[in-house]
């Protein structure tokens, strides 16, 4: 059994406007205070929230969610990056 993917999801909160499709692709994005994009603290390993930026850390196995959530998006607001040293055999990270 291998182990779960550690990745990155940031959504760009200046690029965000609000559109949602990422919600219906991967149920843990959500609505924040302000009307736009943001991930569940409670799905992820840790979240970091700037004015400009929502960054979450994953370790599971879930990252096709989250690359649909992304491509989804009709502003390109979200980035999914796999890191390096979690890609399986044959897997080429994301850059």
């Amino acid at each position: 059994m291998s182990e779960p993917a550690s990745y990155t999801v940031t959504v760009d909160r200046d690029a965000c406007d609000g559109v949602f499709a990422c919600l219906v692709r991967d149920p843990r994005f959500v609505e924040d205070d302000d009307g736009l994009a943001a991930v569940d603290a409670a799905d992820a390993e840790s979240v970091e929230r700037t004015d400009a930026s929502v960054t979450a850390t994953f370790a599971d196995d879930r990252v096709d969610d989250a690359r649909q959530a992304a491509a989804a998006c009709p502003l390109d607001a979200i980035a999914v990056a796999v890191e390096t040293g979690a890609a399986e055999a044959g897997e080429v990270p994301d850059r």
